[in-house]
C-alpha cells in the first residue's frame, strides 16, 4: 500500500493478490489518510474512525461516512481528472405514482443510510423520513466537539440530495403511536400516515438526574460530554456520586457528593447515560427489553412483520460476542444498522456483522475503541499511559474482547479487522513483547 500525489490529490495505490488498484487516498468521513490505516485483503480500514472501503471497487463497506471512494485505472492517462475525493454510489429515485411506502421514524444516521441503501438497490417507492428535529440528518458527533457550529456545515446531505433521489424529510414532526395491524402511525399533530414497511430509528434521550435539586436553573443534560484533561483545570472525582444539588434563588450553587464533599458550581452538566426512545410503541406487541430497547434479530427485524429497527434504540445480536443481545450507542453502528435494515427490506438477506468502533477527542488528541468490553476483568497496556501514547487490551476469559488507544494508530483499526474476520485474539498475544501479529 502506497500513497502518491497526482494533480494535487492523494491517491492510494494497493497491491493485493498480485493485482494493483488505485482509489482516493482520503476517507470519505473526515478525510483521514487511509495510508495510515489497516489493509486486510481487498479492504482498507480508516485508522481514525474505522470506516472500511473495498480497494477494488472503492465502495464503502462499513461506517462511519456515507460516500464511497473514487477509483482510478492504475495506468493513468495525462488528461485524467482527479478532482473527486468522494463518490456517491449510483441511486435511483421515486417512480411517479408509486404507492408502496417505507416510513423511517427518526432522523439520524440509521434512517439516512437505510434510505440511501433502498435507492442504491433500485427501490422506487415512496420514502418518508419523520424527525422531531428542525433539521434533516446532521452530524451530531460534532456538537460535543465544535463550538458555535453553523447548522449548514454539519448536514450529512444538502436539501437538493433528498429532492434528487425522492426522499421526503418531514421535520418538526413526531410519531406518537403505531398501529401495526392497520399499518398506520399517528403524528403529534394528529395526522395519520400509512406504511408498507416501517423502520424504528428514534435513538435515545439523555437520562435525567434524579437527585434533589436536579430541576434548578443551571443544570443541563447532554447527549455526550466533551472530555477534558485534568491539567487544563478540570478535576475528576472518581468513584463518586452526586447525592444533591443545592441552589440559591432557584439557581445552582453547589453539588454534594456521596462522600460528603461539597463542590461550588454555577453550571452542572449531566452526561449519565441515555434512555431508548421507544415509549410511542406502548400498547403494541413490538418487543422491547428491560431497558426499553427494541429487540431485533440479526436482520434488524422486530417480532412484528414489516417492522424493522436500527441504531441506538435497538437491542441486537452482536456477532463478535456469539450473538449476545446488546445495546450499543455508536454512530458507526447506527449507520451499519441502517444499511442492513435497507437490504433486508429489499428481501436481500444480510446479517449485521459489523465490529463496534468508537472514538472521542479532546485537546487535539483522539481515543479509538473497538470491540465490546462489557464484563472485562483485566486490562493489558502497551506503551506508556503517563505519556498519553498507549494501546489497551480488555481481557475476558483469556480473550481480548476490546481495545482502545491514544496516539497508537493504526492498532485499533488492525484489531477491528482481525475481529471482523472472526479471529480470536488471546491474552497471551496481548501480553507478548512483540506486536508483530498486529502488523505493528
Amino acid at each position: 500500500m502506497k500513497e502518491v500525489t497526482v494533480q494535487d490529490q492523494k491517491v492510494l495505490v494497493v497491491r493485493t493478490q498480485g493485482q494493483y488498484f488505485a482509489v482516493g487516498g482520503r476517507c470519505s468521513h473526515y478525510n483521514a489518510p487511509l495510508i495510515k490505516g489497516a489493509l486486510v485483503g481487498e479492504r482498507v480500514r480508516c485508522p481514525f474512525h474505522g470506516a472500511c472501503f473495498n480497494v477494488r471497487t472503492g465502495d464503502i463497506e462499513d461506517y462511519p461516512g456515507l460516500d464511497s471512494l473514487p477509483t482510478y485505472k492504475v495506468k493513468q492517462h495525462a488528461n485524467t481528472s482527479l478532482k473527486l475525493t468522494k463518490r456517491v454510489k449510483e441511486m435511483c429515485t421515486l417512480e411517479p405514482g408509486a404507492k408502496h411506502t417505507v416510513l423511517l421514524v427518526g432522523g439520524g444516521p440509521a434512517s439516512l443510510v437505510c434510505a440511501e441503501t433502498l435507492r442504491q438497490n433500485c427501490y422506487q417507492g415512496r420514502i418518508i423520513m419523520v424527525t422531531k428535529d428542525s433539521l434533516p440528518p446532521y452530524d451530531k458527533t460534532k456538537l460535543s466537539k465544535v463550538m458555535n457550529v453553523e447548522s449548514s456545515s454539519i448536514l450529512l446531505r444538502p436539501a437538493e440530495f433528498y429532492q434528487q433521489y425522492g426522499i421526503e424529510v418531514w421535520t418538526n414532526k413526531e410519531v406518537v403511536s403505531v398501529n401495526p395491524g392497520d399499518k398506520l402511525v399517528k403524528m403529534n399533530d394528529g395526522a395519520l400516515q400509512h406504511y408498507d414497511q416501517l423502520l424504528i430509528s428514534t435513538g435515545c434521550r439523555a437520562r435525567p438526574l434524579s437527585c434533589p435539586g436536579s430541576d434548578l436553573k443551571g443544570v443541563h443534560l447532554l447527549q455526550s460530554y466533551d472530555d477534558m484533561l485534568e491539567e487544563r483545570n478540570v478535576k475528576f472525582y472518581m468513584n463518586s456520586k452526586v447525592t444533591e444539588i443545592r441552589g440559591e434563588n432557584g439557581k445552582v450553587k453547589e453539588v454534594v457528593l456521596n462522600n460528603g464533599t461539597v463542590l461550588e458550581a454555577d453550571v452542572v452538566l449531566a452526561g449519565i447515560g441515555v434512555i431508548p426512545n421507544s415509549g410511542f410503541l406502548a400498547g403494541t406487541e413490538i418487543a422491547v427489553d428491560s431497558n426499553k430497547a427494541v429487540i431485533v434479530d440479526k436482520f434488524m427485524r422486530t417480532n412484528t412483520p414489516d417492522i424493522f429497527a436500527a441504531g441506538d434504540v435497538t437491542s441486537f445480536p452482536l456477532t463478535i460476542r456469539g450473538g449476545e443481545q446488546v445495546n450499543i450507542g455508536h454512530w458507526q453502528m447506527s449507520q451499519a444498522h441502517g444499511k442492513i435494515a435497507g437490504l433486508n427490506m429489499m428481501k436481500k438477506p444480510t446479517p449485521i456483522e459489523s465490529v463496534p468502533f468508537f472514538w472521542t477527542s479532546f485537546l487535539g488528541k483522539s481515543i479509538r475503541y473497538t470491540g465490546y468490553g462489557e464484563g472485562y476483568t483485566e486490562i493489558i497496556f502497551k506503551g506508556k499511559v503517563e505519556e498519553r501514547k498507549f494501546l489497551a487490551f480488555y481481557i475476558k476469559k483469556d480473550v481480548v474482547v476490546a481495545a482502545s488507544s491514544l496516539m497508537f494508530d493504526p492498532a485499533v483499526a488492525q484489531v477491528a479487522e482481525l475481529m471482523s474476520k472472526g479471529n480470536v485474539i488471546t491474552k497471551a498475544q496481548a501480553q507478548a513483547d512483540s506486536l508483530s501479529w498486529l502488523q505493528m
